[in-house]
């Protein structure tokens, strides 16, 4: 993590935001009580098994909520996430295997939105690619209760999903225009690296009405909290582990997301949004694989 914050310009804000007083929603395979999570998980809710306690039987929560919100505590903030001190509400809608169903995504947007004043959500991550489904009916339900939250206050942020490069590819959640749809590139940073995330990273059509994605953000290699820590009596083992795709770019977006609304508490999402596309640097690469380009965390916090 300490590579992107300099890709994305976040190691020069001023006022020195960490996303404090800012709760993030979840929905994802779980969070794992990593120590760089500590006192920080405010709510939990398995939509597959019921379990009352937080876990994770995959990782890919745990990966996605690190890059967040973690704090760095075992690396010394070596890997701590872009808003560290932010507080989280996880929801697991995802199996072992990172698969899920659409009801149990409606259940889990359902209980964000039943607890959102309560508990003072104001930030939804889905790091979860979502492709063709065969009812439409079920498509226009979850963008449906995606559309409600962003009415509601909630700043929604979407991975574009990694059947990219092709024209239509995009993960279906990322097509509406009430969600901020997070595409991969790495700006050049790994050079013409054949594993780089933006030669997977979704796109929108090119005759779509509506122009996606959003923006883009790193997502190859990424090192954030692993769900196999362990404590020793040599301290913490396997604190942490890389992972790379769309589901990695998001909670980037989403970190900077949380900034914002700590400095601006009365935001409403499209604020962000707009704060968000007009602060990003353009990589001179075609829309449907960069949107308004690199997101500029600095820039957006000097809006």
């Amino acid at each position: 993590m300490f590579r992107v914050r300099a890709q994305i310009d976040c190691d020069r804000i001023p006022g020195g935001y960490t996303g404090k007083g800012v709760t993030a929603a979840i929905l994802d395979t779980g969070i794992a009580l990593h120590p760089d999570f500590e006192g920080r998980v405010d709510h939990f809710g398995d939509f597959l098994h019921r379990r009352e306690k937080p876990y994770d039987d995959a990782g890919h929560g745990t990966h996605v909520a690190g890059i967040l919100a973690g704090s760095g505590e075992v690396s010394a903030g070596k890997y701590r996430g872009i808003a560290p001190e932010c507080r989280l509400v996880v929801g697991k809608v995802l199996d072992q295997r990172g698969e899920g169903s659409v009801d149990a995504m409606l259940k889990g947007l359902a209980w964000v939105r039943e607890h959102q004043r309560e508990w003072k959500i104001s930030l939804l991550n889905i790091s979860v690619g979502i492709g063709k489904i065969r009812w439409d009916a079920d498509m226009e339900k979850l963008i449906r209760a995606v559309e409600e939250l962003w009415l509601r206050g909630v700043v929604v942020v979407a991975a574009a999903g990694n059947a990219g490069p092709l024209p239509g590819s995009m993960s279906a959640l990322g097509l509406s225009g009430k969600v901020i749809t997070v595409g991969c590139h790495e700006g050049g940073y790994f050079g013409n690296r054949g594993s780089l995330c933006e030669n997977y990273s979704g796109r929108s059509s090119d005759g779509a009405a509506v122009h996606k994605p959003d923006v883009v953000a790193p997502g190859t290699d990424i090192i954030s909290c692993d769900y196999h820590v362990r404590r020793t009596i040599r301290g913490w083992q396997y604190p942490y582990v890389q992972k790379s795709g769309t589901s990695m770019a998001a909670p980037i977006v989403s970190g900077a997301a949380a900034l914002y609304l700590q400095k601006n508490k009365n935001a409403r999402p499209e604020d962000v949004k707009r704060s968000m596309l007009l602060s990003a640097t353009d990589l001179k690469r075609p829309w449907t694989e960069q949107g308004w380009g690199m997101i500029n965390v600095r820039r957006m916090l000097e809006k």
